[in-house]
């Protein structure tokens, strides 16, 4: 029993760091950045956060520019969310 403990607080900071710690934000993240989810896909996703017409425009803007992005760009975009998620800043929350 003492090993489980054991084990359970050596992997924990490991657990924590994985990510931003915000499962929805990471969904919208991941939704955001996602060529394969249409625009209309992406607000239908977002429609309990959208309060006005003004912010459905600027998220269907948001995607669409993110759907003319290359692949190469895209994983690029990947790799600086981690490098966000890990930096110094974040590592206090």
């Amino acid at each position: 029993m003492m090993m489980v403990l054991v084990l359970v607080l050596a992997t924990l900071p490991f657990y924590c760091y994985a990510g931003s710690g915000c499962v929805i934000l990471e969904s919208v993240l991941d939704k955001t950045i996602d060529p394969s989810v249409s625009v209309e896909d992406y607000t239908t996703y977002l429609q309990k956060y959208i309060l006005t017409d003004a912010a459905k425009v600027a998220l269907e803007e948001l995607k669409q520019c993110f759907l003319s992005q290359s692949n190469e760009t895209l994983a690029n975009v990947k790799v600086l969310e981690y490098a966000v998620f890990d930096s110094l800043y974040c590592a206090a929350y």
